[in-house]
């Protein structure tokens, strides 16, 4: 767009392509993601009340895709991140478990059926509740809903990452679910370093995840 407006154009093409560039240098700072990061973050409480929870929800984050037969699908390093939590939490708690998470673009299995595997298999963990149906938060919510509300269940404990948190409990709370949080680790860090005026791609990464989860809130509070 901006090789075809400096054509066109070529001082608004210039002007357009600095700020963009210059926008993308700044996302590239550690000390500029960490403030867009703690805008979106949610953490767990100091002393969290778990006494009214009746059980676990985990969320997918995402599968690398196999081919479908020698190489399968495997979990993504955030669903990772998450399982270990929900096994910290299970632990902790002894509540039945809900996995979340449905067949994404180009893979072979649903991310609930090979969370579930995981869980099961290495960390002995049992998964009472499978919803392999959802492609968004928002029907994370949705389906898991609907599996729970047949066993009467209203508050769960949901486990994602820190940067999904604030989205995905809204989302849960919006179809009827009261929701404790239980966050993977905050991923910014209050700490003033030299590096952290140095661009990294690190950053680049952590700024995308809090724009689109400040996007997505956005987004899902004015469509639903």
């Amino acid at each position: 767009m901006a090789t075809w407006l400096t054509l066109w154009h070529p001082r608004l093409g210039i002007s357009i392509s600095i700020v963009v560039t210059s926008l993308l240098f700044v996302a590239t700072l550690p000390v500029v993601a960490a403030r867009m990061l703690q805008d979106v973050e949610v953490n767990l409480p100091a002393k969290p009340d778990f006494s009214s929870a009746q059980a676990i929800v985990v969320l997918g984050g995402g599968v690398h895709r196999g081919d479908g037969n020698k190489a399968p699908d495997t979990l993504g390093p955030w669903t990772l991140e998450r399982l270990d939590f929900a096994v910290h939490a299970y632990r902790q708690l002894k509540l039945k478990v809900a996995v979340s998470g449905g067949l994404t673009p180009g893979a072979h299995t649903a991310e609930a059926t090979l969370m579930k595997a995981a869980l099961e298999g290495d960390f002995g963990v049992p998964v009472t509740w499978v919803e392999n149906r959802s492609r968004t938060t928002w029907e994370n919510a949705v389906y898991t809903q609907q599996l729970l509300q047949a066993d009467g269940v209203t508050t769960v404990v949901l486990v994602t990452n820190a940067w999904h948190m604030r989205r995905a409990a809204w989302s849960f709370e919006r179809v009827g679910l009261h929701v404790i949080p239980y966050p993977a680790p905050l991923t910014y860090d209050e700490s003033d370093q030299v590096q952290d005026y140095l661009p990294s791609m690190r950053a680049l990464d952590e700024s995308y995840h809090a724009l689109h989860e400040a996007i997505g809130l956005a987004y899902y509070q004015l469509r639903y």
